[in-house]
Formats: structure tokens, C-alpha cells, sequence
């Protein structure tokens, strides 16, 4: 998995999760609370996301094939949509059926030390799981981009999931503590099972952003501003294109941008003449932008004197982004 999949990041949430779920199930089993039971499935849930995560990024190095010949980096995008679905049913409706059925059925908890006691220490790993996400996404991140900006923007899905797991991981830990410190406090189970729902709504809306942001990706999104003004820089910046006359792009994998442009050259120019300049043009588009890997320019003939538009004026088509 490259750089921007996030490979560290991924492998660190992972064994937190992993090692907090089994501490949550223990405590839960001690105490009855149902605030643990919801965070105990939310950490499942969250091994099995991360497991996901990588079983897309190894599935997307395959190489390209005649069913697939823009090869398989959209691999990435199902697995991390797969993984909003598992977020929203295993991890949201799982913890507010159950925080529902604690408010109907509600029982005292026992031996709160234990759950409390697990929390912190869950807090203290999930902390170092989510600083582990932010310096590995720091790597990637633009200068002076928001974190918000980041997880709607990025084509690789990896790091935007782990990153709001996490976040998500954290609040939820801070609502189970307040269910079962107000639950040990007052002797009233309804905020053990307050907090169960707090906490299957936070994974809710989790997971609704996770797929909306994913349903974009898979659906086709464009270059972003920047990455598309380095195309166009590229493809004009030479005196072998008179005019740009259209541009689309789409990412066919985080890491591979598809170019099409149709460009005018002179009429004068002959056919090995343009084909050179094409790959010249090519060539500074490559540079400008590494992850145009899938490069194909359409020539044709511009006489200036014809065209209803002025040579500064491009006309350009971009994907949405």
C-alpha cells in the first residue's frame, strides 16, 4: 500500500481496536453495562473495518487485465463503502437497539470499577491510535488544508475512514464514561443506556459521512482545482498547442488520474510533427501532475482566424469535484 494509503495508520488502529475490544467485552461481561456492550461491538466492528481497508489497497495493486484495463484502484473505494455499511448496521443500530432495550428492561451494573477502569486505558489507546492517523495524514495533506477539507477532498479513502473511526472511537468512549459514571454516581441505569444511544448516533452519522464522501469516489470525481490548473499550466504552457480545446479527468484509483483533452495545433504542422509535440506535451503533464498516469490527447486543427473564441480563451470541461 503507498504512502497516502495509509498503511500505518491502518495496522495501528487495527491492534488497538482489537486489544480494547477484548478488555470492553470482559468489562461488560462483569458488569452488565450496556454502554460497554456498544463500545465492545463498536471496536469489532472497527477490526473488521480496518481488515477491509487493506484487503482493498492489496486487491488494488492487481495488475490490469482485458475485463479491467484501467486495472483495479477503484478497490479501494468499495472496501472503504463496505466499510461505512458495517459502521452504520454492526456498530450504529446494534448499540441503540440496545441502549433501547436497557431503557425497557433496565438492570443495576455491578463491579463498575472494571468497565471504568477499561475506558481509561481505551481512551489512552485510541488516542495513540488517532495521533498515529494525523501523522501519517500529515504526509499527504496540502499545506493550509483543513481537516475537514481533508477527508472530503482525499482520493485515497483510507486515512479519511481511520481518521473519523477514530475520532468517532473517542467521543464514544467519552459518552460510555459519562453513562457509567452517572449510572455508578446515581444508581440509575437510564444513563448507562443514554449513553448506549449517544453512542449508536454518533457511529450513525459516522457512517453516513463515510459513505457519502466513498459514494462520490465510486461514482467518478474529477481532479481537484489545483491538480486541474497544473494540467491546463502543462498543456499551455508550451508553443506546441494553439488552443485547449476541452479537458476532462477522473481519478480511476487514489493514485491514477485519467487525462483527456482535445488540443489544436496549426494546420500547417504534419502528423509527425504533432505526435512529437503530444509527447512533449505529455511529457510536462506527467511532471506537473505524477499521478496522471493515463495520458490521451485528441489533435486537431486550429486556425485562429476561424475560431469564434480568442486564443486566451480556453474552453475547458472538468469533473465535478
Amino acid at each position: 500500500m503507498s504512502a497516502s494509503g495509509g498503511g500505518k495508520a491502518i495496522i495501528a488502529a487495527f491492534l488497538a481496536n482489537m486489544g480494547i475490544a477484548l478488555a470492553k467485552f470482559v468489562a461488560w461481561f462483569f458488569s452488565g453495562s450496556a454502554s460497554m456492550l456498544a463500545e465492545a461491538i463498536h471496536s469489532v466492528a472497527d477490526s473488521g473495518n480496518q481488515l477491509l481497508l487493506l484487503l482493498g489497497g492489496r486487491k488494488a495493486r492487481k495488475e490490469a487485465d482485458s475485463e479491467h484495463p484501467f486495472g483495479y484502484g477503484r478497490e479501494r473505494y468499495v472496501y472503504a463503502f463496505v466499510v461505512s455499511i458495517i459502521l452504520f448496521s454492526v456498530g450504529g443500530l446494534f448499540s441503540i437497539y440496545e441502549g433501547i432495550d436497557k431503557l425497557t428492561h433496565p438492570h443495576e451494573l455491578e463491579n463498575v470499577w472494571i468497565p471504568l477502569t477499561v475506558l481509561f486505558i481505551a481512551i489512552g489507546l485510541e488516542s495513540f491510535s488517532l495521533r498515529t492517523a494525523i501523522r501519517e495524514s500529515n504526509l499527504v495533506r496540502a499545506k493550509g488544508e483543513s481537516w475537514v477539507g481533508f477527508i472530503r477532498h482525499a482520493k485515497a479513502p483510507e486515512l479519511p475512514v481511520v481518521l473519523l473511526e477514530d475520532v468517532a472511537a473517542l467521543i464514544g468512549l467519552v459518552f460510555a464514561l459519562l453513562g457509567v459514571g452517572l449510572t455508578a454516581v446515581t444508581g440509575n441505569s437510564m444513563f448507562d443506556a443514554i449513553g448506549t444511544l449517544m453512542i449508536g448516533t454518533l457511529l450513525i452519522l459516522v457512517a453516513i459521512t463515510l459513505g457519502i464522501e466513498t459514494k462520490s469516489l465510486l461514482v467518478g470525481e474529477g481532479a481537484g482545482t489545483a491538480d486541474h490548473g497544473k494540467i491546463v499550466a502543462a498543456i499551455t504552457g508550451g508553443p506546441e498547442v494553439e488552443h485547449l480545446i476541452h479537458l476532462k479527468t477522473l481519478y480511476l484509483g487514489p493514485d491514477e488520474l485519467l487525462v483527456a483533452a482535445k488540443l489544436g495545433f496549426a494546420a500547417k504542422k504534419s502528423l509527425a510533427e504533432v505526435a512529437a509535440e503530444i509527447d512533449i506535451v505529455e511529457a510536462r503533464v506527467r511532471k506537473a501532475v505524477p499521478t496522471a498516469r493515463s495520458i490521451y490527447f485528441e489533435p486537431d486543427v486550429y486556425n485562429a482566424r476561424e475560431s469564434s473564441q480568442p486564443l486566451t480563451e480556453e474552453v475547458v470541461i472538468r469533473s465535478v469535484d
